[in-house]
């Protein structure tokens, strides 16, 4: 058990970083609206925010609609955005 929590914490923090990413390349790159969204939304990966709804609003998101949500993400970045054209993804 320790270790599946140990695992969920180490791809919070990798999902957060590359969503934070994602919003970064969106504000620089292509148009600032798209890139405050992601960035926004990558803060619900990390796990001192996810401490902070536990304590202050008594609720945490479970791991796997984070993960239904960066697939979202991701689908949407790689597959719709801007961000993909530039590249030739």
């Amino acid at each position: 058990m320790k270790i599946l929590l140990n695992l969920t914490i180490v791809l919070s923090w990798f999902l957060g970083l590359v969503i934070f990413t994602f919003g970064i390349l969106n504000l620089v790159l292509v148009h600032p609206v798209p890139g405050t969204v992601y960035i926004l939304l990558s803060l619900l990966f990390f796990p001192p925010v996810e401490g902070f709804f536990k304590r202050k609003l008594g609720f945490s998101i479970p791991f796997p609609a984070l993960l239904v949500l960066a697939l979202v993400i991701f689908w949407f970045t790689l597959g719709i955005s801007d961000l993909a054209e530039m590249y030739g993804l």
